[in-house]
């Protein structure tokens, strides 16, 4: 079973770099460092640029409303619906700001922005089966790379150039983060 799912956690990765190739690129020269500097952490699968993973046993897995605020707000988490129930009856996939309603069958795979969209999903039936595998990174994790392997306080005491202009630039990093999604032309 650990070998299905990171394969899963690697088809995960592709479908982040062929859809977001920006994003993924992102991750990945995060993750690599990170990993790079602490290799006597165990990584979940080495296919995967997400540090993070929830399995949702179920046996009817549903999500109230909700945002992973701690997720990076640009970034993607992937979520995998799995069970046996009717996707035309329950266990859509809301998206709250969006105002859509989305048949989520077992099986499926989406990537959404999950810090910054609101979503949730329609219980199943009674009796029926859902269950669900999500993929993600904490925030947090980036900026740790991005202030030279330490927290933010640490960074300013240690560099406070560096400190700095990092400060100046977090007004304009979600026009950078969102310059790294994909156009359906740029697709």
């Amino acid at each position: 079973p650990l070998n299905s799912i990171g394969a899963n956690s690697s088809a995960v990765s592709e479908s982040l770099r062929f859809y977001v190739p920006g994003v993924f690129n992102y991750y990945h020269k995060r993750t690599r460092s990170f990993r790079e500097a602490n290799t006597h952490l165990k990584i979940n699968w080495t296919g995967s640029v997400y540090s993070s993973a929830a399995c949702n046993l179920g046996p009817q897995v549903a999500t109230f409303f909700h945002r992973d605020c701690m997720n990076l707000p640009f970034g993607f988490c992937a979520i995998h619906a799995f069970g046996d129930y009717d996707h035309t009856k329950g266990g859509h996939l809301v998206l709250k700001e969006l105002k859509l309603i989305i048949q989520f069958p077992p099986g499926a795979l989406i990537l959404i922005p999950s810090a910054t969209i609101t979503h949730g999903n329609i219980p199943v039936r009674e009796g029926e089966t859902r269950t669900s595998f999500t993929q993600y990174t904490a925030g947090a994790l980036f900026r740790f790379v991005d202030n030279g392997f330490q927290p933010e306080k640490k960074f300013k005491k240690r560099d406070a150039n560096g400190y700095r202009k990092m400060m100046e630039e977090k007004p304009k990093r979600w026009e950078m983060g969102l310059g790294l999604w994909s156009t359906v032309d740029g697709l």
